[in-house]
C-alpha cells in the first residue's frame, strides 16, 4: 500500500494523462511529459527527447502462451516518438522497457509491448546481455510474488543526440519492488557495453524514483 501511494503521487506530479485512442502524430508543440496508461504499463513519454522519461509495469507469474515471431515496433498515434530511422545502422537496439517475454501470455499483451512508447535507444550489448539477464531473473522472482518495476531513463548534460533527432539515454535505472516482502532492489546501468555482471549493477535504493 505504501508503494501504491508513492506511485499515485508520482503520476499526479508528472501531469497530463492521455488515454486510448489518439489520432495521428504531430511534431507541433512537442511535450516533455505525456502520460499514457495501457493495460500492462504506464509510461511518461518525452516527445522532445523522443524517449520515455520512465515506465512502470507489474511482473507476475504469467504463463507463456505465444511467441513474438516477427513482431516489430509500431507508432503510437498521438504521441511523437522515436521511429525506425533512429535505430538504422547503429549500435542501438529497440530496447524493451516492459519486456516482451514477461507479457507473452496473450497476443494482445505481447503486441502492446511493441510500441515505440515502450522502447529506448539502448546499447545493443547491454540490451542483449546484462539487461536481458536481469529480466530473466525478474521472471524467476515473480514466480513467488508480484514485482512492481519502474525503469527511469537518465539524460546527462552532453548526452548523445542522433542526426534523426533521437536522444540517447546516458543511464538506465531499474527499481524493483517486491510486493509481498515490501522490499526493494535497484540496478543502475550506463548505456554502454557492460563490463560486469548484472548483479554488480545493484545500488542502494532510497525509496524514491529518479526523475
Amino acid at each position: 500500500m505504501k508503494y501504491l501511494r508513492i506511485s499515485v503521487i508520482t503520476l499526479i506530479l508528472w501531469g497530463m494523462c492521455i488515454t486510448l485512442p489518439i489520432k495521428a502524430q504531430s511534431k507541433k508543440g512537442l511535450r516533455t511529459n505525456v502520460l499514457v496508461e495501457t493495460p500492462i504499463y504506464t509510461v511518461s513519454y518525452n516527445e522532445v527527447l523522443q524517449q520515455p522519461n520512465w515506465l512502470e509495469y507489474t511482473s507476475s507469474n504469467r504463463p507463456k502462451k505465444v511467441d513474438r515471431g516477427n513482431m516489430d515496433f509500431k507508432i503510437y498515434n498521438g504521441v511523437y516518438t522515436s521511429n525506425r530511422a533512429d535505430y538504422y545502422k547503429n549500435i542501438y537496439d529497440k530496447g524493451h522497457l516492459a519486456p516482451a517475454a514477461t507479457f507473452s501470455d496473450s497476443w494482445k499483451n505481447l503486441s502492446s509491448t511493441f510500441y515505440y512508447l515502450n522502447c529506448a535507444l539502448q546499447n545493443q550489448d547491454l540490451n542483449r546481455g546484462e539487461w536481458r539477464l536481469l529480466e530473466q531473473q525478474e521472471r524467476i522472482w515473480d514466480d513467488s510474488e508480484d514485482l512492481t518495476i519502474t525503469v527511469n531513463l537518465v539524460f546527462k548534460k552532453g548526452h548523445k543526440v542522433l542526426r534523426t533527432g533521437g536522444h540517447v539515454p546516458s543511464d538506465m535505472i531499474k527499481h524493483i519492488y517486491f510486493v509481498e516482502r515490501g522490499s526493494w532492489k535497484c540496478f543502475e546501468f550506463k548505456n554502454v557495453k557492460p563490463t560486469k555482471g548484472w548483479e554488480d549493477h545493484e545500488v542502494i535504493h532510497t525509496h524514491g524514483l529518479v526523475n
